[in-house]
């Protein structure tokens, strides 16, 4: 679809009629034991992008980058380390160029501070997305003790990526379902990804 950016995974953007929109703010929840992460590192590769780190060292997401066996960008990598997260990733935010990625990994540290303040901060950011023409990737993992305000990133979100991850037989499946998409043409099957050395579409055996 025209005017839609690439995520660079050519299995979601074949999904996805071509990509995300412009603006669009994607909630991806994962469970913390699952490769989530490869996911994030990929889509570095297709733009310029910023990513936030609130709990991993910036050093520590940055060898994770090097170390990755498939396609990455050279994404700015910064840690949110202030006493109040909120404050300093709204002024990282700020200086995002045009046209760019912004990935946070995690959200668990954003979203326990105050409602109030947390519900402000989703609403700049999808301001900053859309007056920028960006995208937002939000990493939330999966907890039996989500953060309070988790309720109030799903709501805010444009797109929810459920990744679910299960053992068959002997091996490990990960299944990426999108309940979620304002931007139209949301697709209804759950994608079978490999999460190895790289993101890939698992086409060995379909299971419904």
């Amino acid at each position: 679809m025209v005017g839609r950016l690439d995520t660079g995974i050519d299995v979601l953007d074949r999904k996805l009629d071509g990509g995300l929109p412009p603006g669009c703010i994607v909630a991806y929840g994962a469970e913390p034991a699952s490769q989530s992460e490869l996911l994030l590192y990929e889509l570095t590769a297709a733009r310029g992008t910023l990513y936030l780190t609130t709990e991993r060292s910036d050093d520590a997401v940055r060898h994770a980058l090097e170390a990755s066996p498939s396609a990455v960008g050279s994404p700015t990598v910064r840690q949110v380390t202030s006493t109040d997260p909120l404050e300093e990733a709204t002024r990282l935010i700020g200086a995002l160029p045009d046209g760019a990625n912004l990935i946070i990994d995690t959200m668990d540290v954003l979203e326990r501070t105050d409602e109030d303040d947390y519900i402000e901060f989703c609403n700049e950011l999808k301001s900053q997305m859309l007056e920028t023409g960006s995208i937002a990737v939000l990493h939330c993992l999966k907890s039996d003790h989500a953060p309070a305000n988790r309720t109030r990133t799903l709501h805010a979100a444009d797109a929810v990526f459920d990744l679910r991850t299960k053992i068959a037989g002997s091996e490990l499946e990960n299944h990426l379902t999108i309940p979620k998409f304002r931007g139209g043409g949301q697709p209804t099957e759950a994608i079978k990804l490999e999460l190895t050395e790289e993101v890939a579409i698992d086409t060995s055996r379909d299971i419904a």
